[in-house]
């Protein structure tokens, strides 16, 4: 039960990520940043016009700790978002300035 060893053949190199592929990418993420910030900022109105009222104590607690996970969450995708936007944008420069163009990695490396 030996089977004989066949080589292991790399497939095709992958090409590496051109300037579009970063400015797109900024694009949408900036997009998704803009999005998640109205949503914030909908979340904040709604809940400063509606506070939650409950008898019980243990109740308003627990409307008060979702409250304010659901607006840190809405926050956090905001930034986050906006972040990787900024930097894929800051890629895409990078990749314009250096001049390096869309040539697949191994073929960057042979001399």
């Amino acid at each position: 039960m030996t089977n004989p060893e066949s080589p292991i053949k790399p497939s095709d190199p992958a090409p590496r990520k051109g300037p579009l592929s970063f400015l797109s990418g900024s694009l949408t993420a900036g997009l998704l940043a803009w999005l998640a910030l109205g949503l914030s900022q909908k979340l904040v109105a709604y809940y400063a016009l509606h506070p939650p009222s409950y008898g019980s104590a243990i109740a308003q607690s627990i409307a008060t700790a979702l409250k304010t996970l659901i607006v840190g969450m809405s926050f956090l995708a905001t930034f986050s978002f906006a972040f990787i936007g900024i930097g894929l944008a800051l890629v895409f420069v990078r990749n314009l300035v250096s001049g390096s163009g869309s040539a697949p990695a191994e073929a960057a490396e042979k001399p």
